[in-house]
């Protein structure tokens, strides 16, 4: 007896069809018996009443006959139904299926199972499956197939051979194939893990390599580096860590685009890993910046060596669509000579080894020396901190409203920046300023500072509030630039912000270098910017600059105010500096007032404005903008 691809016997079908035509015939007889009551009742029965009765006898019938004939029928169209479901699924790709009889015969699968498993269709009709399932997956699955002989799904993993001999891993699904309450066969079901468990290695690939240069990432360098240290210190080996960065990496992006920087970036990873021992390990931190982890070091001069060797293979000239391109590095140097050190603090030396290199001119390797003192490591923290704060944006500037002495109301604000850290909060200026000013990030801070005071001006204007200039502080670093008052055109220019609404800050020391300080000033003048001397009477004073330069406002010393009422010769310094500087028509303010007797000092001496607590600390633009608004009190 053949079997077709639903699983119905050919004799079952013939039955069914029998079936089918023996309850037309009922359906039929019946009907007719009803029609013949009907009109026998109609000719022979006078009484109405048992007339409607038998009337009703034979609609009885023919509705009967109905119901049986749609009953019949709506049973054979669901057989239809389920065929064409069945043939539906075994012509579809989207599932490997197979179907197989109580011997594990393969009866039928469609395309998606013979593409799976490597054969065409009709090499695995009638052969057993199990000669495909590598030997020791068979037991497995021959249990699984009596499971489902006796009525129960399972669901299991087994590899087995492609048809190109290369193995599988598959997820199977074994479900009994049920006919009129009998388990005629087994349905199988299944998916190649194989394609899964690449792609799980893909994901996990891009979770722990560099996406462009096909490094490592930060991540796996970790992970890499927390093992070796663990092993070096059970083998007593030197591990050394370099942290290179390239130099004016940016100038490249700029001049050329993103697009030639990731190729340069491309290339020179190829060439950080060309001399790689096959234990050593290098990796692509972030931007433009590497590590490499050599596990095998004679001592920390080998260290020295290999680094050297590495900015001499940097050093070899690229060519970015066809232009010859030299470029620098600078690396920062460790290793696991303090036994204490985990991964991440020598990363982090390794790293702040490398801020010192980029200090000192860069193009140069340094090894990180435990020597340094703890103020010094502080220090170097403060500053590679710095030095990220910059590009993460993490400075924010408050201001201190200067206020004029008369009237008592606000007429300026002076800019201060504060730096808010992630870890430690908001940092005075104190405590890094003189530091940015050594490593000349003070520079990248000002301009900054000096747009951003600008642009909040402006917003306060734009809001409808008060009009008033804002100091900003110059640093000597700045003030020594060739193009100074070009930038700070550049600047009011970028803000909208009127050049009469800008004061710049300058001190005394700067003003040592006549020719330059004349050109400067002149220069800034024309712009409409106003000049203020600040910490007058601290540094070098003189009646030359004061007669000669065009300034407009003094700004006396903190130190002067704090003692004038304590020492009578602050206080005549600070009497003579404001009738000076009156007699030169040159405004005068006062910093640092505290107290109300200092005020009424400053007030007698006919000191023009005050900033300082008595009347209000720095605070933030949203503070500002509430004191100038209507009704402050």
């Amino acid at each position: 007896m053949t079997k077709r691809i639903d699983g119905f016997p050919d004799r079952k079908r013939q039955l069914l069809k029998q079936s089918l035509n023996g309850s037309l015939v009922i359906s039929s007889l019946l009907a007719a018996l009803g029609l013949v009551w009907i009109i026998v009742s109609f000719i022979l029965i006078s009484n109405t009443m048992y007339k409607w009765t038998a009337l009703a006898i034979a609609a009885s019938l023919i509705v009967t006959a109905v119901i049986v004939y749609i009953k019949r029928n709506v049973t054979f169209s669901f057989q239809n139904y389920h065929t064409a479901i069945v043939e539906t699924l075994l012509r579809s790709d989207a599932v490997p299926l197979a179907i197989l009889d109580k011997n594990g015969i393969v009866m039928e699968l469609n395309e998606a199972s013979g593409r799976t498993l490597g054969y065409d269709r009709t090499e695995l009709l009638g052969e057993t499956i199990l000669r495909l399932v590598e030997p020791g997956s068979r037991q497995l699955l021959q249990e699984t197939f009596e499971h489902a002989l006796l009525g129960e799904t399972k669901q299991i993993n087994i590899n087995i051979t492609h048809g190109s001999g290369f193995p599988l891993e598959l997820q199977v699904v074994c479900s009994p194939m049920i006919q009129m309450d009998e388990v005629i066969g087994t349905v199988v079901i299944s998916q190649d893990l194989s394609d899964r468990k690449r792609n799980i290695e893909r994901i996990r690939y891009m979770a722990y390599h560099d996406d462009m240069t096909g490094l490592p990432n930060r991540t796996l360098f970790q992970m890499k580096l927390t093992e070796t240290l663990t092993r070096a210190k059970e083998e007593e080996r030197i591990v050394g860590i370099c942290y290179l960065d390239l130099d004016r990496f940016k100038l490249v992006n700029a001049s050329f685009g993103r697009e030639f920087g990731d190729i340069l970036l491309m290339q020179v990873a190829e060439r950080l890993n060309r001399d790689l021992d096959d234990n050593d390990f290098a990796a692509r931190m972030e931007g433009d910046e590497f590590a490499l982890l050599f596990c095998n070091l004679r001592s920390e001069k080998h260290l020295l060596e290999l680094c050297r060797n590495l900015l001499k293979s940097i050093e070899e000239p690229y060519e970015l669509s066809g232009f010859p391109l030299h470029i620098t590095a600078s690396i920062g140097l460790v290793t696991n000579r303090n036994a204490d050190d985990d991964s991440y603090s020598l990363i982090k030396k390794a790293d702040m080894a490398l801020v010192k290199v980029k200090e000192s001119g860069k193009n140069d390797c340094l090894l990180y020396s435990e020597d340094w003192s703890n103020s010094s490591l502080e220090r170097l923290t403060l500053q590679h901190e710095m030095y990220r704060a910059i590009q993460r944006e993490e400075f924010i500037l408050h201001y201190q409203p200067q206020y004029d002495l008369s009237s008592g109301t606000m007429v300026g604000v002076e800019a201060l920046v504060r730096w808010n850290h992630p870890i430690k909060g908001m940092i005075p200026p104190g405590n890094f300023i003189p530091l940015a000013e050594e490593s000349g990030m003070i520079v990248q801070i000002g301009d900054w500072v000096l747009e951003e005071a600008c642009r909040q001006n402006k917003a306060w204007q734009d809001a409808g509030l008060p009009l008033m200039p804002v100091s900003v502080n110059l640093s000597i670093r700045q003030f020594v630039q060739t193009d100074l008052a070009g930038k700070v055109a550049a600047v009011l220019e970028k803000t909208g912000l009127d050049p009469k609404y800008l004061d710049l800050e300058i001190t005394e020391s700067m003003t040592m270098d006549v020719s330059h300080v004349s050109r400067c000033l002149l220069d800034l003048t024309e712009l409409g910017v106003n000049i203020s001397v600040d910490d007058f009477g601290t540094g070098y004073s003189s009646f030359h600059y004061l007669k000669n330069f065009p300034i407009d406002r003094l700004k006396i010393d903190r130190s002067f105010v704090r003692d004038i009422q304590q020492d009578p010769s602050d206080a005549e310094i600070v009497a003579a500096i404001i009738a000076m500087a009156h007699n030169l028509n040159i405004q005068v303010i006062a910093e640092g007032v505290e107290t109300e007797g200092q005020m009424e000092f400053l007030r007698k001496h006919k000191c023009d404005e005050m900033q300082g607590f008595f009347w209000s600390p720095p605070v933030s633009s949203d503070n500002i903008e509430q004191m100038l608004s209507p009704g402050y009190a």
